[in-house]
């Protein structure tokens, strides 16, 4: 999780800040824990989230809107309603259920019981639906045979408060309110909200901010009242997501096992719920990293996210590289051909580190990939020069040495970025090679001699087989900590005819790091730990520091498939999905790695973004893993490599996309694979 600083309107983030972004780091001494400031946010695991970017809707299990905490309607980074609170016949409803609908909507039920001497049986039902849009419905259904004539009050108020004045709890007094045409307004210097009901109310207080209206309700009848809730009293909002959900919204998982549906409709909603425009040009899409905290762009989880997310086609990553491609630096110094990022924490062992460094080996990656799974030729040729000047910029850093470092003086070399470089410059120099650039040898060559120093440098030995060190200090000394970030030496990227290329370990080191990705220390049951359980400063809530990191655990899954270690990726899956259940399929993008237990579930963290992208798009991630699908659209092929062991029986993937057109696998119960649907020309590969 990084640190953004308040970017809720433009989406994009600052430097590390120590407050929040709602609308948005046995060999040779070990270097002492890092100490950093505190950051305060309130918690929100317990939060219902509706989020249809750039609007959402925070509640709390019992639907009304107090106005205390994160409580309200959010639109572009500002609470444009932060108390709707409803009585019935000047009562209190009785909350008795809250849950999720869809990405964008919850449901909440309560319960009135009359004054009369009717017994313990409550007599009125109250439903409200809330969407992120600013729409709420509040439904009255009388549940006795007789007619009954009910007041009903909406109590509204607001402080139009910027979110980072929310999350500090800093958001001010209310506002004074004024009835407005069918309901009432509110404005300050710097924005306005208007509330219209429908029917109109019968009476509406300005200084209470109340509407009533008298409900007749016959025997066994209902009757509703919506409201509408606006920055400026302008239309309905328009999520930008809703622009996808045809090319997306059709993918669908059928199997033995009953969690796989719902795990990946969750995931695919989640996705697209957080999907924002690019101010700069409106018709590209990119994922916000996640909500609440996290409403805007942060590039190196933009472009995980889309990656994973490219079995659903290639439109959110084409917009996520063309984003970024805008904001890539430019003119001379060492910074020259950057992707700018943020610097995020790295755990208790090292310092931050800085996101641009993985965006920029993450751009030419994830153009790579899309090529693969069937970006046209013409976006590929477009985004060509910003792949080229991001892999220009990993050769004038690495210079004549074989590790890219920390660009700070003295910077220590971390494992993951390693990992993230040597794909980099495989992935890079094919897409380079294919499409008739020049000067790819040198960024193989670096390759090479990058694999071979690392299995030397980077691999502590110990008494247990030795393991990757987190990192290696510029005086060559390594930080031997076990952390998740060893689990991207084995997510090695995609090349041509369904081949993976090579990665930085060799076989023997791979099959060790297997072990102990594997191991009770890393593996807690319910997926990967960001950090070992024998390390000094484990914290099972450390979001670097022993947490479970839904991204890192979907790297680790599909990496260990690919290699051949199916009883490890098995046991981290199942972990994962049991995970998803308990959290009602829609993953956070961390929780607590404390050991499962039987009949226990995983406990949340209480601030984590959810929905994340990162976790959304691994649900889909983790589910292609299986299948082992790995196209080549400029071939005309498409090579399955399932799991064989079909960890969780016979599974079906619809609706997918390759090449621009529908694909459909199915995996039979002994692991074999057989595609069902296919674009026209799409040849299955050997």
């Amino acid at each position: 999780m990084s640190l953004p600083a308040l970017s809720p309107v433009s989406g994009r983030e600052g430097p590390q800040q120590a407050v929040p972004a709602l609308g948005r780091p046995p060999g040779g001494p070990v270097p002492a824990p890092v100490q950093r400031r505190t950051v305060e946010l309130p918690p929100a695991h317990t939060a219902l989230i509706c989020v249809a970017l750039p609007a959402l809707a925070i509640s709390t299990d019992q639907g009304q809107l107090t106005g205390h905490g994160l409580e309200g309607f959010y639109r572009a980074g500002r609470r444009v309603l932060s108390r709707l609170h409803v009585r019935v016949a000047g009562r209190e409803p009785v909350a008795v259920q809250a849950r999720m609908v869809s990405a964008d909507s919850a449901r909440f039920v309560a319960t009135v019981r009359l004054p009369t001497d009717g017994g313990p049986d409550p007599e009125v039902i109250v439903e409200r639906i809330r969407y992120a849009d600013g729409t709420e419905r509040i439904t009255l259904h009388s549940a006795v045979g007789r007619h009954l004539r009910l007041p009903l009050e909406v109590s509204l108020g607001t402080d139009l408060a910027e979110v980072g004045m929310v999350a500090s709890g800093r958001a001010g007094p209310e506002l004074p309110a004024s009835v407005h045409d069918s309901g009432m307004r509110w404005s300050s210097a710097t924005g306005h909200c208007v509330v219209t009901a429908n029917p109109p109310p019968e009476d509406a207080l300005a200084s209470a901010g109340l509407l009533r209206w008298e409900v007749n309700l016959p025997p066994g009848a209902a009757r509703s009242v919506e409201l509408r809730v606006r920055p400026d009293g302008a239309g309905p909002i328009r999520s930008v997501g809703h622009g996808t959900t045809r090319s997306v919204a059709g993918a669908r998982a059928v199997g033995d096992d009953p969690r796989v549906q719902p795990f990946l409709h969750r995931s695919v909603e989640d996705l697209q719920a957080l999907l924002l425009r690019d101010s700069a040009c409106p018709t590209d899409m990119y994922p916000a990293a996640g909500a609440p905290w996290r409403c805007g762009l942060a590039p190196a989880e933009a472009l995980v996210a889309a990656r994973m997310a490219l079995p659903l086609g290639t439109r959110i990553a084409a917009g996520t590289l063309r984003t970024l491609a805008r904001s890539q630096l430019g003119g001379p110094g060492p910074r020259s051909g950057m992707i700018p990022g943020p610097l995020r924490d790295a755990g208790p062992h090292l310092p931050p580190g800085c996101t641009g460094t993985e965006a920029t080996l993450l751009f030419p990656v994830l153009l790579a990939e899309a090529w693969r799974w069937g970006l046209p030729a013409q976006e590929v040729e477009d985004l060509l020069p910003t792949a080229e000047k991001c892999l220009e910029w990993l050769r004038a850093s690495v210079g004549d040495g074989a590790f890219l470092s920390d660009a700070q003086p003295g910077g220590l070399a971390r494992c993951e970025v390693q990992a993230y470089a040597h794909r980099a410059a495989l992935l890079g120099a094919d897409l380079l090679d294919a499409h008739g650039r020049t000067d790819t040898a040198g960024l193989r060559q670096w390759a090479a001699r990058l694999r071979a120093r690392f299995r030397e440098e980077f691999w502590v030995e110990d008494r247990a087989g030795g393991r990757p060190a987190a990192a290696r200090l510029a005086d060559g000394r390594p930080v031997p900590q076990l952390t998740a970030g060893a689990a991207h030496l084995l997510d090695t990227g995609l090349l041509g005819a369904g081949a993976m290329a090579p990665g930085l370990l060799d076989k023997v080191q791979t099959e060790q790091l297997a072990r102990l990705l594997g191991g009770p220390t890393m593996d807690s049951g319910w997926g990967l730990r960001s950090l070992g359980t024998k390390e000094v400063a484990y914290n099972p809530f450390g979001h670097r520091g022993g947490a479970v990191r839904v991204q890192e655990t979907a790297v680790a899954v599909a990496g260990l498939a690919a290699a051949g270690y199916e009883k490890e990726a098995t046991s981290l899956l199942r972990g994962v999905l049991a995970a998803a259940e308990s959290f009602g399929h829609r993953l956070p993008e961390m929780y607590a790695g404390e050991q499962r237990t039987e009949g226990g579930s995983p406990l949340p963290h209480p601030a984590a973004c959810r929905p994340a992208a990162t976790a959304a798009a691994a649900g889909v991630f983790l589910l292609v893993a299986l299948a082992g699908i790995r196209p080549d659209a400029p071939t005309g092929t498409v090579t399955l490599r399932p799991v064989r062991s079909a960890p969780l029986g016979e599974l079906g993937l619809t609706g997918l996309s390759i090449a621009g057109g529908p694909f459909s696998v199915r995996v039979s119960r002994l692991g074999l694979a057989m595609v069902e649907e296919a674009a026209d020309g799409l040849q299955l590969g050997v």
